[in-house]
């Protein structure tokens, strides 16, 4: 079957779902969204300008003079080109359309999922008649419950079938796609208690007849450059060897094109390998590696399998066993109406024989069918033996699998809990770490801060250290200073002693000489009573003058003025001896007494020099001057 007539199934079911009166005619608004749909989905260019006046609402253009079904052909289906498009895509997109009207699931029908379904009717259309309606008859549809029952590692049962079609006369001619999902979402075609294993098994025969993948598995492959080995999951396909990471089919690393001139190829066991085979292209070689020799019959007869296919100008191998399927049911017919046109002529030729001839020709005949009977049965029984040992190595073998599934879900369970436990702890030791590290935060703030504080201590140690330092310098010279101004007030005390000496000294001549005065002035103080009045106020002055007075004043000029020098020297020195400096002692002075209170009595030193200048100012104003200068009694 070529592309149109596949791609024509998938728009047949979108056109009938569109036709919801089923007269067979659609709206051209309809039919213009659908083939806007179609060009992109096959990746089709195409006008939007034209599209628009092929769809006109006129009886102009070639949808309102041909029909729908040549405008498809023309336009359409004549410029799809296999792989420039994804053929599932399209396939999806005419099921979208068609399922949301005709195929209406039940809350009974669990079986199926939407992808499983999906997946069916692919497989429904690969597998069905060409003729419309589509349907799939009897023996297509046992080939199809056979494979997805082998690959669950079941056998499939037939009686059911036999059953369904029993009760149901009109499914004997075939069934549609939507019968048949509905009966098989029922369970009314076959045995599944797993549902998960049953998806897993439509999947697995999708991808082998749906997308032609023959074959495809784990194999150790040798590489180009690095020349070591790793396992890889191969797939193959009528036209090449595609090799990936995984089963998921993410990661792709590379792929093998099988061409006219591949040879596939045993190699010997070597590097402690086994079970080696090779691809050789035009361009390299490519060495595998499989789990075991089986496994490498496999693989080789795979793939000279596809060697052939594309060296006999196949593409798809599941459609040319469908195509030998339908020349053997052919063949089958056309000898069972050959028989039966046959039998008249055997039967009028039987009526002239006589009885003994047709007595011998149908004991031969018996034993001809007795033969083939018996033969039959031998195969039948030898069928059902090998189909009994198969059958039990199927269920030691699912036994096997369900054990070891359950020795799985076991250690799954156990890793469950595994993991729990860990995770647990984890949330345990994280819980735990941020508590170290506010803890660590929390240490290290009070570390800053007693750092901080110490930094704050020993500058202020250092202040004090500093302050002390100063403290004990200005002790230091607060001592010397002490000391000076000791040394200074010893000299000022032995100065003192000095000058009390010179004092007493001074009294005891100053009492002679006031005696001698006192003789030698009585006649003066026998003047006139007018200038004893008119001189009231200086006579006390000039009697403490006279009487302080030496006998050397009374001498002639030279000698007084002599004198007066010697005075001002011993006035001079004794104001200097009588003002000792007292450390700190900053307080204001007495002054000085002009006069002296005392009368006959002895004088001080400071009194006894008021008179000697009082006496003195009183000879200047008689033509006697002996007083200093202003200058020097201010000093």
């Amino acid at each position: 079957m070529d592309l149109q007539s596949e791609l024509l199934k998938s728009i047949w079911y979108a056109f009938t779902s569109l036709d919801v009166e089923q007269s067979g005619k659609v709206s051209k608004s309809q039919l213009k969204v659908l083939s806007h749909n179609l060009y992109t989905a096959l990746n089709i260019p195409h006008d939007p300008v034209a599209l628009e006046e092929h769809f006109k609402d006129n009886n102009n253009g070639p949808v309102s003079n041909q029909g729908y079904m040549p405008y498809l052909n023309k336009y359409i289906l004549a410029k799809a080109t296999e792989g420039t498009f994804n053929k599932e895509t399209f396939d999806e997109l005419c099921w979208t359309l068609t399922s949301k009207k005709n195929f209406k699931p039940s809350s009974q029908q669990r079986l199926c999922s939407q992808k499983d379904c999906f997946k069916l009717f692919c497989l429904f259309n690969l597998l069905s008649e060409d003729r419309y309606p589509l349907v799939i008859i009897q023996p297509e549809l046992e080939y199809l419950l056979k494979k997805i029952s082998s690959t669950m590692s079941l056998e499939w049962d037939g009686t059911l079938l036999e059953e369904l079609l029993s009760q149901n006369v009109d499914l004997q001619d075939g069934m549609s796609v939507w019968e048949f999902l509905e009966h098989l979402s029922a369970g009314q075609l076959l045995h599944v208690e797993c549902k998960e294993a049953f998806s897993l098994a439509v999947d697995e025969v999708f991808m082998e007849m749906y997308h032609n993948t023959i074959k495809k598995g784990y194999l150790l492959k040798k590489g180009h450059v690095r020349r070591n080995w790793q396992e890889r999951w191969f797939v193959l396909k009528p036209c090449s060897l595609t090799y990936f990471v995984g089963e998921d089919l993410k990661e792709k690393k590379g792929e093998i094109l099988l061409e006219d001139n591949c040879v596939v190829e045993n190699l010997p066991d070597k590097e402690g390998r086994r079970c080696l085979f090779c691809v050789k292209t035009y361009i390299r070689t490519y060495e595998m590696s499989a789990s075991n020799l089986k496994q490498r019959v496999d693989w080789v007869q795979a793939i000279q399998t596809v060697l052939r296919l594309r060296a006999e100008g196949k593409s798809s191998l599941h459609q040319e066993l469908k195509l030998s399927r339908r020349k053997q049911r052919e063949t089958l017919q056309r000898s069972q109406s050959n028989q039966s046109n046959n039998g008249e002529p055997l039967a009028v030729e039987g009526s002239q024989h006589s009885a003994s001839e047709q007595q011998g020709e149908t004991e031969r005949l018996e034993q001809h069918i007795e033969s083939i009977i018996q033969k039959q049965r031998e195969v039948e029984a030898k069928h059902k033996e090998e189909e009994k040992q198969e059958r039990e190595k199927q269920q030691t073998v699912q036994k096997d699998l369900e054990r070891q599934l359950e020795e799985t879900k076991e250690a799954k369970e156990r890793m469950t809990t595994t993991l729990t436990e860990m995770e647990k702890e984890v949330q345990q030791q994280k819980k735990r770490i941020h508590e170290l590290e506010l803890t660590q935060l929390k240490l290290e703030e009070a570390l800053d801060a007693q750092i901080h504080a110490r930094l704050e201590e020993d500058q202020v140690r250092l202040e004090l250290e500093r302050q002390l330092v100063e403290e004990q310098n200005a002790r230091l010279e607060e001592n010397q200073v002490r000391r000076e101004l000791e040394r200074q007030l010893a000299e000022e005390q032995k100065k003192l002693a000095e000058l009390l000496l010179l004092q007493s000294q001074l009294e005891t001549h100053a009492f002679r000489s006031q005696d001698d005065t006192h003789t030698a002035t009585h006649p003066i103080n026998q003047q006139p009573e007018e200038s004893s009045q008119h001189n009231t106020e200086e006579a006390p002055i000039h009697e403490a003058t006279s009487t302080a007075v030496p006998p050397s004043i009374q001498q002639p000029e030279e000698s007084s003025q002599h004198n007066t020098e010697v005075l001002k020297h011993w006035t001079i020195q004794l104001n200097r001896l009588m003002k000792p400096i007292a450390p700190g002692d900053k307080g204001e002075r007495l002054p000085a007494k002009p006069t002296c209170p005392r009368q006959g009595q002895a004088l001080t030193s400071t009194e006894f020099i008021a008179k000697v200048q009082t006496g003195v100012g009183q000879e200047k104003g008689n033509g006697y001057s002996p007083s200093p200068p202003p200058q020097e009694e201010e000093e």
